[in-house]
């Protein structure tokens, strides 16, 4: 079925979201270039990009900022606060699947960072 444009009164379309402009959603920023710095991290190691990981990495990357290490509660707790519904086992076992293809580390204090490697590609990516 064919979709006839809406009528514009004599103004250009709008054909998208420039990389340039700050984008809101509920009246937070959100971080384009975080999520592609992300995404390419992944691809580095040959893994598919999902949800799941982005926000997992993130929460590790954020934890790493503040100088907060993090378990697995702890990355599952961070993404409750986020409202992102996941459960406790698949928190877990994308922990698990990161670790297995040597994205991120388990410390001996039981909390997960970057891999030095992973680390290495975030700092190229910059």
């Amino acid at each position: 079925m064919y979709n006839s444009p809406m009528p514009t009164d004599g103004k250009p379309a709008p054909q998208g979201v420039s990389l340039g402009q700050e984008v809101t959603v509920f009246g937070k920023p959100v971080e384009r270039h975080s999520n592609e710095r992300i995404r390419q991290l992944l691809k580095s190691f040959g893994l598919r990009t999902s949800l799941i990981r982005l926000k997992v990495i993130d929460a590790l990357l954020s934890a790493a900022q503040n100088d907060h290490p993090l378990g697995v509660r702890g990355v599952h707790n961070h993404l409750l606060e986020l409202d992102i519904p996941l459960s406790f086992l698949s928190v877990r076992e994308v922990l698990k699947r990161l670790c297995s293809e040597g994205v991120i580390v388990l410390k001996p204090d039981k909390s997960y960072s970057l891999h030095p490697q992973a680390a290495a590609v975030l700092q190229r990516l910059d």
